[in-house]
Formats: C-alpha cells, structure tokens, sequence
C-alpha cells in the first residue's frame, strides 16, 4: 500500500475499509513511519499544531457490581483501589479550580459503580458542575455510568458539557471482559446523552486480549455512532484483577492503534488517556504525530500519571502548542 494515496484520500472524504484499516495494524518500519505521517498530516488539518489537556477526578471510588476485568474498582477484584463514597460539592469544585489553573480544557467528574444513584448523590454532581461552569472557564465533564434520559436532561440542564462513556472494547469481545451489563446498555447511554444535548465522549481500552480485527470493530461502532471525541486508554494491568498478568501491547502497537483511529476518524478529538506511561515509554511524544488531538495529564482514576511539568517540556519539546494552558 503507498501510504501517500491513503491520507490523501482520508483528506478528501474517502472512508477508510477494513483491509486499509488491516494494513495500517499490520504495518512495521519503515511503512509505519509513513502511516504515521499521514496521521499526523490528518491531525493538523482538523486541529493543527495544537494539543488539549484534560483532566478528571475519581470522585466516588470502589465497590463497583460490575465484573470488568480489567478495573481495579469492581467488588469482584482484589485489589487496593481505594474506597470511599461520593467526594463534597467543595472537593469536586476544588479540583476543577487546580485542572484550569494547569491548563486543561475539560475536567472529568467519574464515579464507580453501574450509574449515579438519584437523590442526593446526584443532586451534589449537578450542584457541582453549576459551581465549576460559574466558577471556572473549564467545560465540566460527567463520567457517571449507565444513564436515562431524565438523569441525562439534568446534567446537560446543569451545564454538563461532555459526557464521557466507554464502549471499552468490541462488541463481539466484550462478553470477555463484562458480563454484567449488555454493550447495547452502553451504546445506549450514547445515544442518551447525545439526544440530551451534550457532547460525547467515547472510546475504549486496548491489550485487553482483543484481535485486530476487533480493534477496527471498535472504531467502526465509535464511528458510526458519531461521538465528539475519542479517549483511547491502554492497559495497566492490576494486581488482583482476572487481566493482571496481561503484557498485550508494545510501544508500537500503541502508536498503530492511535494511527487507526485517527484515519478511520479524521475530524474527531482523540486523546490518549489511561496506561500512556507504561506501555509507550520513551514514545510518549509520538502520540501526536500519530495523529492525537489531546491527552489526560494528572492522575487516573486509581493510578498516578507523570509529573505535568514534564508533559509539559514533553510537548514543548516536540514543538506542539497546548490549548489552553496558562
């Protein structure tokens, strides 16, 4: 395959298939470095030489009924995730002070479990994100689980700007990883939020077991359901969970899979979130000429990131700007 074509017709509209999609996963050396071009052309187009930050808060942790396998939070798990109930309206509030002073865009507010239970603890979120829209100039974000249209309604009512929902993996994978709760649950969440008025934000979790035809499965269904913006996360296996040996995913892989999406979603916001340190390394850089438009900086959800002013110098090095930053 010569690469140049490729991006061009990207460029002009062309869907990319499903054996153009095979390649890019498959591709090593120098055919790699020539994709990844390609994305980073793609990339510049819709966003130019600029990077978003975002940030989140584990704002209620633990004890979650679901059963995936990869999650530190699930009762199932055995793990030293931390447990506690939903954090105060002035915690959450506190946080998203600190994320615009960093410079980030969008500040996540994530709590475990299957969805946000109604009454109080739902009353403190949307108390919350009036606080930080009064408050900040940072667009507030919910992470909050499985949503109905009346919970969905309120959030955007209160000014939730983006919510964030994970399909995690393939639908044809997923029974692998879930068996609590249906992908359509998920898909349907989607839908919710979007008939709500708010952005998207929806992306899943590699080096989960999952073939490269289900990598692409998965880009097909975030496509098709035509979200805002794709987080894309990438294993850190913890000790006690059924995935804790899993060592799925090198340097590489990482940048094919950033690569893929970018080509088979050329004006979407794509952020590299979750396991960015352990499974690039020293490639951390390289996501952006792999064609990412944005990247989580602090803190996950129950494990550290890197110190932000080293992602800083990382960005300044390579010559990108960051939207937003102070």
């Amino acid at each position: 395959m010569t690469q140049k074509p490729l991006f061009k017709s990207i460029l002009n509209g062309e869907p990319l298939t499903e054996q153009q999609a095979l390649t890019i996963l498959h591709s090593s050396g120098a055919d790699l470095t020539e994709i990844l071009a390609g994305a980073h052309r793609i990339k510049e187009k819709h966003f130019g030489d600029r990077i978003e930050l975002c940030s989140i808060i584990n704002a209620k942790s633990g004890r979650c009924a679901e059963n995936c396998a990869f999650c530190a939070q699930s009762a199932h798990a055995e793990t030293d995730a931390p447990v506690y109930p939903l954090k105060s309206r002035e915690e959450i509030l506190a946080g998203a002070r600190q994320a615009a002073a960093e410079g980030s865009h969008c500040y996540g507010i994530v709590t475990s479990g299957s969805r946000i239970n109604p009454g109080e603890e739902l009353e403190i979120v949307l108390a919350a994100i009036r606080d930080i829209r009064k408050e900040t100039g940072i667009d507030p974000s919910a992470s909050l689980g499985i949503l109905d249209l009346e919970t969905a309604e309120k959030l955007a009512e209160a000014g939730c700007v983006t919510y964030h929902h994970n399909l995690e993996t393939a639908r044809s994978f997923f029974p692998n990883i879930c068996t609590t709760h249906d992908y359509e649950d998920d898909v349907q969440t989607v839908r919710i939020a979007k008939q709500a008025g708010m952005k998207v934000c929806c992306g899943g979790i590699f080096g989960l077991g999952e073939s490269l035809e289900q990598r692409i499965e998965l880009a097909s269904t975030i496509r098709e359901l035509d979200v805002d913006s794709v987080p894309l996360n990438f294993l850190n296996p913890i000790s006690g969970t059924r995935l804790q040996g899993a060592r799925n995913l090198s340097p590489m892989d990482c940048l094919r899979i950033i690569a893929l999406f970018r080509y088979m979603l050329p004006d979407k916001r794509i952020s590299v979130c979750g396991g960015r340190e352990p499974n690039l390394r020293e490639f951390q850089s390289w996501i952006v000429i792999a064609g990412a438009s944005g990247t989580m900086v602090g803190n996950y959800l129950t494990t550290s990131g890197r110190n932000r002013e080293t992602d800083l110098q990382m960005f300044e090095d390579a010559e990108v700007k960051i939207d937003g930053c102070c």
